[in-house]
C-alpha cells in the first residue's frame, strides 16, 4: 500500500465533497441541527405539572399540606374546585394533569395522630408523566408525614418533661427513620445531562453511515468507477482514501458536538477529553466503514441511503440504552443489543461525561469498539472487487 495513492484518492474525495453542497451540509450542518433539535425537545424532566385541588377540609393543616405540593417545582396549582364534576372537567380538558382531594376530617385525623388518607387523581393517558407525578406526590406526602411525626414526638417530649422532672432521666421517644438520599454523578437529576452524551453517539452513528453509504454507489451511478478500476490503485488504498475525508469531517462534528454540549447545554465533562476523542475516533472509523460496506453492496445511492438510515438510526436510538434501559427489555432483545456498537459507545460517553472514569473501568467497551471497527474495515475490503460485474 502506497500513501501517495491513498492521499490522491482522499484529495479527490475532499474536492468532491466541497463541490457538493448537499453532502457538505449533511456532513456539518445536520449534526448541529439534530443536536439542537433533540437536545431542547427531548427531555424526561417533568416539572410544573398542572394540578387542580379540592380542599374539603379548608383548615390551616390542609392548606399547609397543599402548599407542600404547590410550593415545589414539580407541581403548579391550576385551579381550586368544589366538587368532582369540576375536577373531572379540568382533567378531561387537559388543563390539569393531576387532582388532589383533601377530605373533611383531614386536620382532625392529623391532630389525633391517626392516618389521614388523601386522594390523588392522575391522568394516565401519558403513562410516563403519570408515573413520575405519582412518585413526586408520594415523596411530598412522605415528607409531610415525617415532619408531622417529628413535631408530634417533640411536643410529647416537652409535655412529658413539663409534667414530670424525672421524665428526662427516663429517656426520650425515638424519632422515626429519616431518609436522606444522595445522588451521585447527576445530583440535579437533569435528564439533559445523560441525554446529550447518548445523543452525540446516535447522531454520529447516523451521520457517519449516511455519509459513506453514498461514496462507492455514487461512483457506480456516475460512471466514474470504471476509471478508478483501470488505475493501479488497490482496494485497500481506495477504501482508506475515501474514508479519510469523511473521518476528518466526522471528528470535526464530534468536536462541535462536544463544544455545544459544554457551552450550549451546560453538560459537565468530568472525564478525560483525550479519552473521549480517542474512543470517538475508533467508533467513527467503524461507522464510516459500515456505511462504505453498505455502499459497496447496494451500488445505488437511494437504496444505500435508505438502508444506512434504517440500519443505523433505529438500532442506535432504540437498542443502545440511549433512551430505554436495556435491563428493562425482554431477554431476547437484550441479547440482540450486544450486536449494536452504539450500545458500547453510549456507555463510554455517559461514563466519561458524568462519572469521569477511565479505561480501567471502560476497557471492555473500548475493546469491543475496536473489534467493531476492525470487522467493518475488513468486510469492506473483502467485499469490494475491482471488477465491472
Amino acid at each position: 500500500m502506497k500513501l501517495r495513492r491513498v492521499r490522491a484518492i482522499a484529495v479527490k474525495e475532499f474536492i468532491q465533497v466541497i463541490r457538493d453542497p448537499r453532502s457538505l451540509g449533511m456532513a456539518i450542518a445536520m449534526p448541529m441541527v439534530l443536536l439542537m433539535l433533540f437536545g431542547y425537545a427531548l427531555t424526561l424532566d417533568v416539572d410544573r405539572v398542572p394540578m387542580v385541588v379540592w380542599d374539603q377540609s379548608g383548615t390551616v393543616r390542609s392548606r399547609e399540606f397543599i402548599a407542600r405540593f404547590t410550593g415545589s417545582r414539580y407541581f403548579a396549582l391550576h385551579a381550586s374546585v368544589t366538587d368532582y364534576r369540576d375536577m373531572e372537567y379540568e382533567i378531561d380538558s387537559g388543563r390539569a394533569l393531576v387532582g388532589l382531594v383533601v377530605p373533611r376530617d383531614f386536620a382532625d385525623r392529623v391532630q389525633r395522630g391517626r392516618s389521614a388518607p388523601v386522594q390523588f387523581i392522575v391522568d394516565g393517558s401519558d403513562s410516563n408523566t403519570a408515573t413520575i407525578a405519582i412518585g413526586y406526590a408520594d415523596s411530598v406526602a412522605r415528607e409531610y408525614s415525617l415532619d408531622v411525626t417529628i413535631q408530634r414526638t417533640l411536643r410529647n417530649e416537652r409535655n412529658a418533661a413539663t409534667a414530670s422532672p424525672d421524665a428526662q432521666a427516663g429517656g426520650s421517644v425515638g424519632q422515626p427513620l429519616e431518609l436522606r438520599p444522595r445522588v451521585w454523578f447527576n445530583p440535579e437529576l437533569e435528564s439533559r445531562n445523560f441525554i446529550i452524551p447518548g445523543l452525540i453517539a446516535v447522531i454520529m452513528m447516523v451521520i457517519a453511515a449516511l455519509l459513506t453509504s453514498l461514496t462507492i454507489a455514487r461512483e457506480w451511478e456516475r460512471g466514474t468507477m470504471e476509471q478508478l478500476i483501470s488505475t493501479p490503485v488497490k482496494t485497500t488504498e481506495l477504501i482508506l482514501g475515501k474514508l479519510a475525508p469523511y473521518f476528518a469531517i466526522g471528528m470535526l462534528d464530534v468536536t462541535v458536538a462536544v463544544l455545544m454540549g459544554q457551552f450550549l447545554f451546560a453538560v459537565p465533562l468530568r472525564g478525560s477529553a483525550a479519552l473521549l476523542f480517542a474512543t470517538s475516533a475508533v467508533f467513527m472509523a467503524g461507522a464510516l466503514s459500515m456505511g462504505m460496506l453498505i455502499s459497496i453492496v447496494t451500488r445505488s445511492q437511494l437504496l444505500a441511503s435508505q438502508f444506512a438510515l434504517v440500519s443505523s438510526f433505529l438500532p442506535a436510538f432504540l437498542l443502545s440504552g440511549f433512551m430505554f434501559a436495556i435491563d428493562n427489555m425482554p431477554r431476547p432483545i437484550q441479547i440482540v443489543t450486544y450486536a449494536i456498537p452504539t450500545r458500547y459507545f453510549v456507555t463510554l460517553l455517559k461514563s466519561i461525561y458524568l462519572k469521569g472514569v477511565g479505561l480501567e473501568l471502560l476497557w471492555v467497551e473500548a475493546l469491543l469498539l475496536v473489534f467493531f471497527g476492525a470487522i467493518m474495515v475488513l468486510l469492506a475490503n473483502l467485499k469490494f472487487r475491482k471488477k465491472l460485474m
